[in-house]
């Protein structure tokens, strides 16, 4: 029997792991610690595998909400947002005075605290001295999600009595109940949201750490348990679930005592919110007791049901602790021979290692999922934007391509919602919404902010990204079965979407929103023109390699695309001229977007310095709580003018504000909280792999487009096993004898 990508052999072969050899020290770049000084503003991590995943809590037992791949809840009126699965990795601890994850906490009480987050390993240690009703207690916990088995996570807390006496144990699975106030957001207006949020007496006001300043509306979904149960005797728990009016899951629970541990009793809890075991045993002074709880998870389509889930992790308690973390790190080990190594910057180094390790918790291989805008969590309610095709797809591709894959076959898979959304909008092809259901691909953008449904150009990005996959990989086979249905049909769309100006003789496009979304219906958006013009361009090359027959309207089209330029100033305007470019805005202005790697805007260097003088220019006047997504791409552009300095400083100033402590989790501006932003990490990832590179994935190849520039401080910057067209490759950028960045391109 099969699970996923992980069969009962596959545990079998994992059970004769034999424990490797201790590691050298752990390179501090990979390591994120937690103190006692976090408490007040702890900002929680989390740990996935791109499948499931586990929030951080300070104590490292807490009930923590969890979340499973595009398992979405349907509500009426509502839109699809990701279902909090029951929360699997809590565990309790009484010794008599009180409850550990009842315990305020204080560095009095949780006294040598630290937790640090191991990202080379995707491991979560947690360790400190409970001292609490004159009583003490050393606690150790170690938590990960399989990387090695995907439907596999353990949690394990090792516990020394500075005293002898009875103790108490809960190895709960946390049943949520549903969020309240719940609100109709799939037909509120923004007046009527704004209402209803304030009666129920919340805000949606920038907010400090750690709260969310969005969860009044951004909550999760709910999962109802169809049928749970346990075995006291056998130490197990399993329940089947269903997310509202959406798919089924299941979890399962196999718990380990200590060997000898002295057990007074062991009971059932079956309650409306937890399916728990609970413990009481006798412990001894000094003695070290290792407690440990494996989970098994899955969910229709994606492994089996509880009954299946039970023999996963029946198995894994069978294999071991120790075994299962070996493979689980070995796994994380091979992810990272493919990184990104800055020599003369330890905060950048570690800022890399972070954003690539949210970035690859969230990856999977051989599906046809996306990456959701804020992970796996319920912020943005789990959709796809353009940031899944645009931003991390680009991030991975060289360093992870089979782990980019499925972004771009999601858009495959959900052709046929694209073209039912195209009819519903009159014109033709395919017509991919601005905010997708992960799992079915169909339009759930809120009522309220309804005006998006303009932001067309995701329609280019997503044939932008088809191509560079077929750049990048080469596969011939792939493009004709997967990549160019796609880019075709988009194509189709531009082509009925597209007005001729017959006085101007020129193709333009209007009712628009841009990029810099509070201009929410304008003509001829500079970024969405030109993507426009790229994606049919990209069409004509396409239909090329698999031997179709390109529409002659696609090369009338890109030739005669208007791109709107202020001649006098010689620089492109945001949008037309028509349009009074004078709104305060969280970007200030789109034009720094026109020099994106992925889009890369042909243009001469004066005109590219002017359009980066504006751009930084409208962010002082018009710019407010800039949003990061165009941040990180200000270094990008200072690269691309040769500007090293510069680009440093910009990729100094996004280690500032944005990564909240203690695990540099990314939010979307400075002052707002909307956490675990993917795009803001793909996006200073990408201002490595392309920006100070120079690179770019084009015809040619992976074409030094631009020379290379290495901020003043910086030794090096080496992109370490990347895969294109089927090589591997070492490339560096370093100083030569003159000085200057030099790159070379080293093959494994």
């Amino acid at each position: 029997m099969k699970f996923g990508n992980m069969s009962l052999a596959g545990l079998f072969l994992i059970a004769a792991v034999v424990a490797a050899p201790a590691a050298s020290a752990t390179d501090p770049s990979f390591l994120l610690t937690a103190t006692s000084q976090n408490f007040d503003a702890y900002f929680p991590g989390y740990l996935a595998n791109g499948y499931f995943s586990t929030m951080t809590s300070p104590r490292g037992t807490e009930p923590s909400p969890s979340y499973m791949v595009a398992l979405m809840d349907y509500a009426k009126d509502d839109i699809a947002r990701p279902a909090a699965i029951p929360g699997w990795s809590e565990i309790d601890y009484n010794p008599g005075g009180g409850w550990l994850n009842s315990t305020r906490l204080s560095p009095n009480i949780f006294t040598g605290y630290t937790q640090t987050l191991n990202m080379h390993d995707g491991t979560l240690l947690t360790s400190y001295r409970f001292v609490y009703a004159n009583k003490s207690s050393d606690i150790k916990v170690i938590t990960f999600v399989s990387q090695a088995a995907n439907h596999l996570a353990a949690t394990q807390i090792s516990i020394t009595p500075q005293f002898s006496g009875d103790i108490q144990l809960t190895f709960p699975i946390r049943l949520w109940s549903e969020h309240q106030p719940r609100y109709p957001i799939g037909k509120m207006t923004g007046d009527e949201m704004i209402a209803a949020v304030i009666a129920s007496g919340q805000n949606l006001d920038n907010k400090p750490v750690p709260t969310p300043d969005r969860a009044a509306v951004w909550y999760h979904g709910v999962t109802r348990v169809v049928s749970s149960d346990g075995d006291a005797r056998e130490l197990t728990l399993w329940l089947d679930g269903k997310a509202e009016q959406g798919l089924s899951m299941a979890e399962a629970a196999a718990i380990e005592l200590p060997p000898g541990l002295a057990v007074k009793d062991v009971k059932l809890e079956k309650g409306p919110y937890r399916l728990s075991l609970n413990v009481v045993a006798t412990v001894e002074q000094g003695k070290t007791y290792t407690f440990t709880k494996y989970i098994a998870a899955s969910r229709q389509d994606w492994g089996g049901d509880a009954k299946a889930d039970l023999a996963i992790a029946k198995q894994a308690r069978q294999t071991g602790f120790d075994a299962l973390l070996s493979s689980h790190q070995t796994a994380w080990h091979e992810l990272w021979k493919s990184d990104i190594v800055v020599d003369g910057d330890p905060k950048v180094q570690q800022a890399v290692h972070s954003d690539l390790y949210y970035l690859l918790s969230n990856t999977t291989v051989g599906t046809a999922w996306p990456m959701g805008a804020c992970a796996l969590t319920p912020n943005y309610a789990g959709h796809a934007f353009w940031d899944s095709d645009s931003w991390v797809f680009p991030a991975l591709l060289l360093l992870h391509p089979e782990r980019a894959k499925p972004i771009v076959m999601f858009r495959g898979r959900t052709m046929q919602p694209a073209r039912d959304r195209a009819i519903q909008y009159g014109v033709k092809g395919a017509m991919f919404p601005w905010e997708a259901d992960p799992e079915t691909g169909k339009d759930y953008t809120p009522h309220f902010a309804y005006g998006v449904f303009r932001e067309i150009h995701v329609n280019a990005d997503i044939a932008i990204a088809q191509w560079q996959y077929y750049l990048a990989t080469g596969d011939d086979a792939w493009l004709k079965q997967y990549g160019w249905p796609v880019i075709d049909e988009v194509a189709q769309f531009w082509v009925s979407r597209v007005n001729y100006n017959r006085e101007k003789d020129r193709y333009e496009v209007l009712h628009v929103t841009s990029p810099d979304e509070a201009y929410d219906d304008v003509p001829n958006d500079s970024f969405t023109n030109a993507a426009a013009k790229k994606a049919l361009t990209i069409a004509i090359a396409a239909a090329q390699k698999v031997g179709a027959k390109a529409d002659p309207q696609w090369a009338v089209i890109a030739a005669k695309m208007y791109i709107p330029f202020d001649d006098k100033e010689q620089r492109h305007l945001d949008f037309d001229a028509s349009v009074p470019h004078d709104k305060i805005t969280w970007m200030g202005s789109s034009l720094a977007w026109l020099m994106y790697p992925n889009l890369d805007l042909p243009m001469s260097e004066q005109v590219r310095k002017n359009d980066f003088a504006f751009q930084l220019h409208e962010l002082k006047v018009h710019g407010d709580d800039p949003n990061e997504m165009m941040m990180v791409m200000l270094a990008v552009g200072a690269a691309e003018l040769g500007d090293a300095k510069t680009a440093g400083d910009w990729i100094q100033r996004n280690l500032v504000g944005f990564l909240k402590p203690p695990f540099n989790v990314r939010t979307e501006t400075v002052a707002n909280n909307a956490g675990y932003i993917l795009a803001t990490s793909a996006g200073f990832v990408q201002s490595m792999v392309y920006g100070l590179t120079g690179l770019r994935i084009d015809e040619k190849g992976l074409d030094p487009a631009y020379a290379p520039v290495l901020p003043p401080t910086w030794k090096s910057l080496t992109l370490r096993h990347i895969s294109f067209r089927g090589k591997h490759y070492d490339i560096t950028v370093a100083r030569g004898t003159d000085g200057r960045a030099v790159l070379t391109r080293l093959t494994e």
